[in-house]
């Protein structure tokens, strides 16, 4: 365990916080606290945003040159602090261990990547006619981390920021902090210059809406829930700070007529229960032709049948438990609701699966004959729990795909691929992907409607952390 835990990192080092407000952490399979942290005040914040100002003056200025040779110092330090990672990410938030490190750690480590490439080929200046157009670093920014993704979406917004020329203050999630505050000891490794990266433990009401107001901060960047958002937004509108936002989600999957049902049914069993449920672009709704919806709830039966849910630190694990008993009840009360709503209970629903009955485990769930407008089909459900909407026509699926708040992702699966391309231009989604592909590390990712707005990924991210400024006349 890190010596580090109750600790702030700012302006360089491992600080003491100016009040002790102790918060256990949970160890999401075991039910006990396995670790300590300090949350943070408004004066922690003000300390390190005061850091990141400082340090702004002269890293503004900083090279190109100067800050590719820091992100690979950072990328030479993960590596050999990966396991560290791995296992942070295990315990805090109850991700099996193999998952723990071919995704969790994985993601961060092929996030720094991608962003030293796109970095490296980024053009900053260009000129038109008489004109310079540049872009310039937005300024000292905000960074709010959720706790389902800790490492992925760390990297998503230090890596381009730095790239950008920015300096930061993150806020880890405050129920899975631990890997954060290893990155902050992989940073000060790294040998960042003092104020650049700064990071403070606390609460989203607390430190997040100090963070998200401060006068001082240039924008804000936010992974977590829509309602968390607004906050965010409502909170940096007086200071008409920039703000990225990447939200809820609640993807459709299509299933069009000429797939192969087997396939594309089982691995989108698959994909909705990939770390346990809990990821905001997850395939929750799979819609199947209505004269093949007996054949597809076969199928996804056998499928969740064989996925293996068990401890963390078991390496054939595949699904844990959720990360919190807020979130296990949530994830039953949704489940319950299905039920008491006609929807086909295929397999799982409420209650945890036998042998675990210690740990926020739940059962693997599958629904079908889910009706529009059921709330397993309209909310987050943000577990491992699959509604499965019988359709007519593929113009009634798309009708279904889009009637939803949200615009994350959505997923289509079909033997010809001009007509799955057709389709995905008719999805209202910031990513469609195509008969379930490998992960794109330079494509963009964001949502449309109340998923969010702005872009992550390799140059897409860089571009949401700079500003645009011409110089008219520069060439006269």
């Amino acid at each position: 365990m890190s010596p580090n835990t109750q600790k702030f990192y700012i302006d360089g080092a491992f600080v003491e916080p100016l009040e002790n407000r102790p918060l256990g952490v949970v160890d999401p399979a075991t039910e006990q606290e396995f670790a300590t942290i300090s949350l943070g005040t408004q004066a922690d914040v003000d300390r390190a945003v005061a850091a990141a100002r400082a340090a702004f003056a002269s890293f503004q200025f900083s090279t190109k040159e100067e800050r590719l040779a820091l992100l690979e110092r950072l990328l030479a330090v993960y590596e050999r602090r990966y396991e560290d990672v791995a296992q942070a990410i295990s315990r805090e938030m109850g991700s099996p261990i193999a998952r723990a490190r071919d995704s969790q750690a994985y993601a961060g480590l092929g996030h720094l990547k991608a962003t030293i490439e796109a970095f490296r080929r980024f053009e900053f200046d260009e000129t038109r006619g008489t004109t310079r157009v540049t872009h310039e670093p937005v300024g000292v920014v905000g960074l709010i981390t959720p706790w389902n993704w800790p490492l992925n979406q760390i990297m998503c917004k230090v890596a381009p920021a730095i790239a950008a020329g920015c300096t930061m203050v993150l806020k880890p999630s405050e129920i899975a902090p631990i890997s954060g505050i290893v990155f902050a000891e992989i940073v000060h490794e790294a040998g960042f210059p003092k104020g650049v990266f700064n990071l403070v433990n606390g609460t989203g009401p607390e430190v997040g809406a100090a963070l998200s107001s401060h006068p001082d901060i240039d924008m804000v960047s936010f992974t977590g829930s829509t309602r968390a958002g607004t906050d965010v937004a409502r909170n940096a509108a007086a200071t008409v700070k920039r703000v990225a936002q990447e939200l809820g989600g609640k993807s459709a999957n299509i299933v069009l007529p000429d797939a192969d049902l087997e396939a594309a049914v089982s691995e989108g069993v698959r994909a909705c229960f990939g770390n346990t449920g809990q990821s905001c672009d997850a395939p929750t709704r799979m819609l199947v032709p209505a004269d093949r919806h007996g054949e597809a709830l076969d199928i996804a039966r056998r499928a969740a049948e064989a996925v293996l849910v068990g401890s963390p630190t078991d390496p054939e694990t595949q699904i844990g438990p959720l990360v919190s008993d807020v979130q296990f009840a949530k994830v039953q009360d949704l489940i319950q609701a299905g039920i008491d709503e006609g929807a086909t209970l295929v397999i799982g629903g409420t209650g945890k699966p036998e042998g675990l009955e210690t740990g926020y485990y739940v059962k693997p769930t599958v629904f079908g004959d889910v009706k529009p407008g059921m709330r397993i089909e309209r909310e987050e459900i943000f577990g491992p729990v699959l509604s499965i909407i019988p359709y007519d026509s593929v113009e009634q699926a798309v009708a279904i795909a889009n009637d939803t708040p949200y615009g994350l992702a959505a997923y289509v699966q079909g033997a010809d691929i001009d007509e799955a391309r057709r389709v995905a231009r008719q999805l209202r989604a910031g990513s469609v992907y195509l008969n379930y592909p490998d992960w794109d590390l330079f494509a963009p990712f964001g949502g449309y409607k109340q998923s969010g707005n702005g872009r992550e990924y390799a140059d897409f991210a860089l571009r949401d952390f700079l500003e645009i400024k011409g110089i008219v006349g520069y060439g006269a």
